[in-house]
């Protein structure tokens, strides 16, 4: 199995591609260390996930507030406590579902707390809201070094607003990397789970990274014919 480290490292790496946004690469990252909560050892924390979900749903409830926030959270900690090591949360169907899910609670957090407080600065708003999101996935190790550098990077790299559809985005390529990785494991990964249990090994982690790259580079030509006419025409 690749490590906490492993995926961390890769689904950054792979964000780097795509994006240039510190909230962006923020998300892959913390998308990337969603699937193995499926894992015997995370028990513990589905535990806390569950309750933490019920705890806000109930709150919510009683303030009269939006509180489908906390039963998104409820769901998230089911869906882990109910699927097999490598299998719902590891597919492609699991990674779509954990995505808009997660996309969902922070996309509601947002509006709600944009809503409820008088923070004109949203950009700073999603910042806080994405550091309270690793706090739920991140492994306390990799929360030490991410809470720091993401913080300042904040305040290096110039302001950019985040769409909705960014988000998802970015949590998807994170589960996404995920997948890819633990498919050059000697298990393999169930792709299509639970539709079949058919694995994929290392030439779908190799093929899909391949993609990944023509992609990246599809998506930045634009970008490069525009520095080219910039730059180079202007002169």
């Amino acid at each position: 199995m690749s490590s906490y480290k492993g995926h961390s490292i890769f689904a950054v790496l792979l964000s780097l591609m795509f994006f240039h946004n510190p909230l962006t690469i923020a998300l892959t990252l913390i998308g990337a260390n969603i699937p193995d909560f499926d894992h015997e050892f995370k028990q513990e924390n589905v535990y806390r996930m569950i309750i933490l979900g019920l705890i806000v749903f109930i709150s919510l409830y009683i303030l009269k507030l939006p509180y489908y926030i906390g039963l998104i959270i409820v769901f998230l900690g089911a869906t882990f406590y109910f699927s097999e090591h490598r299998s719902f949360t590891h597919s492609i169907f699991g990674a779509l579902t954990l995505a808009s899910a997660v996309s969902l609670i922070l996309i509601w957090a947002f509006q709600l707390t944009t809503v409820l407080t008088v923070l004109e600065n949203h950009y700073m708003v999603m910042a806080i809201l994405i550091a309270l999101l690793s706090f739920l996935f991140l492994n306390k190790k990799v929360l030490m070094v991410f809470l720091p550098l993401f913080f300042i990077s904040l305040f290096i790299v110039p302001a950019a607003e985040i769409s909705y559809i960014e988000i998802v985005l970015a949590l998807f390529l994170g589960l996404f990397s995920h997948i890819i990785l633990d498919a050059f494991t000697p298990a393999g990964i169930k792709i299509f789970a639970p539709l079949s249990s058919k694995k994929v090994h290392r030439n779908f982690g190799l093929s899909m990274i391949l993609l990944l790259a023509v992609l990246s580079i599809l998506y930045h030509i634009p970008i490069l014919f525009e520095l080219y006419g910039h730059y180079i025409l202007a002169t």
